[in-house]
C-alpha cells in the first residue's frame, strides 16, 4: 500500500471529514477523494462510509495497522538519512518528564552542541526518535531485575541504559511501615496512591510488584 494514500486515509478517518482532511494535508477535497478511491480500488474494499464519514469494518482493521506501518516508514527514512549525515552541530533531544536528570543534562552540555530539549510522554519519545523528529531520546520508568524497562517497538532505535536509581518511599513518622530499614514494593499494595502517570503509574506498580492493590 502506498504510504501517502494510507496517511490520507488515516487523516480522513480521524477527522471524520474529507474537507477537514484536505485542509490539514494541504490537498484539494477532490484530490483526497481520489486518493481514498485509489486505496479502496487497490484493496477491493470500501474503507469509509461517506455520510457520515466513518470507517467500515475493513477500514477499522486497516486503522489498527496504519499507525505502526506509517511509523516504520518514517523510521526507515530517518535511519537512512542519519547514516548518510555528517557530524552534527545541533541536537534535538526529547525526554519523558523525569528522564532528563541533572547528570544527563550536564553530559549534553559537555558535548558543545546546540541542544534543544523537549518533553513528551514515554510512548511518544521512542516514536519521535524513530521518525527523525528528535535525534536522541530519554525515557524513565520503574524496572526490576526480572522486568526491565520496555520501549515501544518502533523499529531501528536501540535502547541503552544510562542511569539507575533506587525507588524511595516517603512516609509520615507514625506510619506502621516507617520504622523498617527497607520495603518490598508489594508491602505498599494496600496503600492509597495518587494516579500520576508522568511520575509513576499505578498500573506499572502492579506489574512490577506482581500483585493487585495499589488503590487510586
Amino acid at each position: 500500500m502506498d504510504p501517502h494514500l494510507l496517511r490520507t486515509f488515516v487523516t480522513v478517518a480521524h477527522r471524520r471529514s474529507f474537507s477537514a482532511a484536505a485542509e490539514e494535508l494541504g490537498y484539494t477535497q477532490s484530490a483526497v477523494s481520489q486518493q481514498i478511491a485509489t486505496l479502496e480500488a487497490d484493496l477491493g474494499l470500501a474503507l469509509l462510509h461517506r455520510r457520515p464519514v466513518t470507517p467500515t469494518r475493513a477500514g477499522e482493521r486497516l486503522l489498527e495497522h496504519a499507525g505502526p506501518l506509517l511509523l516504520r516508514h518514517r523510521a526507515a527514512r530517518a535511519d537512512v538519512l542519519r547514516a548518510a549525515a555528517g557530524p552534527i552541530e545541533r541536537l534535538t533531544v526529547v525526554a519523558s518528564p523525569l528522564a532528563c536528570t541533572p547528570a544527563v543534562a550536564r553530559s549534553l552540555l559537555l558535548r558543545r552542541l546546540t541542544v534543544t530539549l523537549r518533553t513528551a510522554g514515554r510512548e511518544s519519545v521512542a516514536e519521535q526518535v524513530a521518525s527523525g523528529a528528535a535525534d536522541l531520546g530519554f525515557v524513565d520508568g520503574i524496572a526490576a531485575p526480572s522486568d526491565p524497562l520496555r520501549l515501544p517497538d518502533v523499529g531501528s532505535p536501540a535502547g541503552v541504559g544510562v542511569a539507575e536509581e533506587e525507588l524511595v518511599v516517603i512516609l509520615p513518622g507514625g506510619h506502621p511501615l516507617s520504622g523498617r530499614r527497607g520495603l518490598a514494593l508489594a508491602d505498599l499494595a494496600d496503600a492509597l496512591w495518587l494516579q500520576a502517570p508522568a511520575a509513576v503509574s499505578v498500573e506499572r506498580l502492579r506489574e512490577v510488584a506482581g500483585v493487585g492493590g495499589f488503590r487510586v
